[in-house]
C-alpha cells in the first residue's frame, strides 16, 4: 500500500516538477522584466539626462502624459499594423492554398522560399526596401507612371512603411494558413462542389471556416510585432511616419526619458492585449493552432 501511495504521489507532482524549468525561465525573463518596466513607468526622473535617477512614487500622470503627448504615434502604429496585417492576409492566403493543395513535388522548395527571408537581418531586409523604393529606382518611376507616388516619391510616406511591414512580417501570415489549410480533406472540397456550390460559395462555407484557426494565429504573429516596431517606421519613413515603437527607442535611448518610455510600454502592451482579447473573443479560439 504504501508504494502504491508513494506512485501515486509521484505521478501527481511530476507534471510540476518537469515545469519548474520553464516557469524558472519565465520568472527570470518576463515576470521580472515586466515587473521592473511597470515599476519604472510609475517613477519620476531626477538628475541629469547622463545620469538619471529613478524614484518611484505611484507617478499615474506618466500614463495620461504618454497618451496626450503620443496620441497620434499610437493610433498611426495601430493604423499601419492593421493594413500590414489585412495586407498579408490577402497576399498570403491565395499562397498557403497553393502551397497546401496545388504545389506538387515543389512543396518543400516553395516553403523554403517562404522562409528564406530569415536567413538575412531585419535591418538588413528592410535596408534594401530602402534602396527598391529610392527616389530614381525603376520602381518608384514605375508606380510613378500609375500616379500612385506621392511628389514623385515612395519613400517617407505611409505606404512605404505598410510596404515594409508587410514584407517582414509576411511569412508569419503564411505558414499557420498553410499549416491550418494542409490539415482539411481535400475531399470535403470536392464534396461541396458535387452539392453544386460553387468557387466562392465553397470557398465561404468550406475553406474559410476550416481555415479561420490558421488566419487568427496569422493575424496575431503579425499584428503584434508590427504594431510596436520602429525598424521600417525610421529607415522608410519619415517624421511624419514616426510610430509608437519609434518614440520609445528615442524616450530609452536619446532622452533617457526612462518612466515616459516604460509608460509608452506599458500602454502599448495594455492596448494590443484588450485587442487581442476581443479579437480572439468574436472569433473564437477553441481550435486555434
Amino acid at each position: 500500500m504504501a508504494g502504491t501511495a508513494a506512485a501515486g504521489t509521484r505521478r501527481r507532482i511530476t507534471p510540476y516538477l518537469l515545469s519548474l524549468p520553464a516557469l524558472a525561465y519565465l520568472a527570470v525573463f518576463f515576470v521580472v522584466p515586466l515587473w521592473t518596466l511597470v515599476r519604472t513607468s510609475l517613477s519620476t526622473s531626477t538628475g541629469s539626462v547622463y545620469d538619471p535617477t529613478l524614484e518611484f512614487n505611484w507617478e499615474f500622470a506618466n500614463y495620461s502624459d504618454a497618451f496626450s503627448r503620443y496620441d497620434t504615434q499610437i493610433v498611426r502604429s495601430f493604423w499601419y499594423a492593421l493594413a500590414a496585417t489585412l495586407l498579408a492576409l490577402v497576399l498570403a492566403y491565395p499562397l498557403a492554398y497553393v502551397l497546401a493543395f496545388k504545389s506538387g513535388r515543389w512543396k518543400n522548395a516553395l516553403l523554403g522560399l517562404v522562409i528564406l527571408p530569415f536567413f538575412i537581418t531585419f535591418i538588413l531586409r528592410t535596408l534594401a526596401w530602402k534602396t527598391i523604393f529610392a527616389d530614381d529606382s525603376i520602381v518608384t518611376s514605375f508606380f510613378e507612371l500609375l500616379g500612385l507616388t506621392t511628389n514623385g516619391r515612395i519613400l517617407s510616406t505611409q505606404w512605404a512603411v505598410i510596404g515594409g511591414l508587410t514584407y517582414n512580417f509576411l511569412p508569419f501570415m503564411i505558414l499557420p494558413i498553410y499549416v491550418s489549410i494542409e490539415k482539411i480533406d481535400p475531399r470535403l472540397l470536392e464534396a461541396a462542389r458535387d452539392l453544386y456550390a460553387g468557387g466562392t460559395r465553397t470557398f465561404r462555407k468550406v475553406l474559410l471556416p476550416l481555415s479561420l484557426p490558421g488566419v487568427i494565429a496569422g493575424s496575431l504573429l503579425t499584428f503584434i510585432p508590427a504594431a510596436g516596431d520602429f525598424v521600417n517606421a525610421q529607415y522608410l519613413g519619415g517624421v511624419n511616419q514616426a510610430m509608437v515603437g519609434t518614440v520609445i527607442q528615442s524616450q530609452f535611448l536619446v532622452v533617457k526619458d526612462y518612466p515616459m518610455a516604460a509608460a509608452l510600454s506599458a500602454v502599448l502592451m495594455i492596448i494590443i492585449l484588450v485587442a487581442v482579447l476581443i479579437y480572439t473573443r468574436v472569433l473564437g479560439t477553441e481550435d486555434l493552432v
